[in-house]
């Protein structure tokens, strides 16, 4: 992991944990870990976490196993899912209407600034 990625962990672990309100004893005590761990882990210390452990810090901060990966790089950009299907999948209760509306603004986002996403299709793989 590198050290913007040890801050990107500690941060997303920081502020979703203060978001809950939850003490870092708290965290540790619903995840099954030492104190030390959150801790470390929110310090940005760890080089390395267990995968274990990240899950279960993740799960107590109801936070998904797939974005902990994303944000410490364990997740290559290839098996992160493109806008469409993540937009179904995490808000289901958005109408179509407004699934195409962010689209269109995430689109017009990426060539301000000179992104490029999927091509035509290759995001709704079956």
């Amino acid at each position: 992991m590198t050290p913007s990625q040890r801050d990107e962990l500690a941060e997303l672990l920081t502020s979703r944990r203060k978001a809950k309100g939850l003490s870092i004893r708290g965290v540790a005590s619903v995840a099954g870990v030492d104190a030390a761990t959150v801790l470390s882990l929110e310090q940005g210390r760890i080089e390395q976490p267990k995968a274990a452990k990240l899950r279960a810090i993740g799960g107590a901060l109801g936070i998904p196993a797939a974005e902990l990966y994303a944000a410490v790089g364990w997740l290559p950009g290839a098996e992160l899912p493109a806008f469409r299907p993540y937009l179904r999948s995490k808000y289901r209760e958005l109408p179509e209407e407004a699934v195409t509306e962010i689209e269109a603004v995430f689109d017009r986002l990426s060539r301000d600034y000179g992104l490029h996403g999927p091509r035509d299709g290759e995001d709704e793989r079956a």
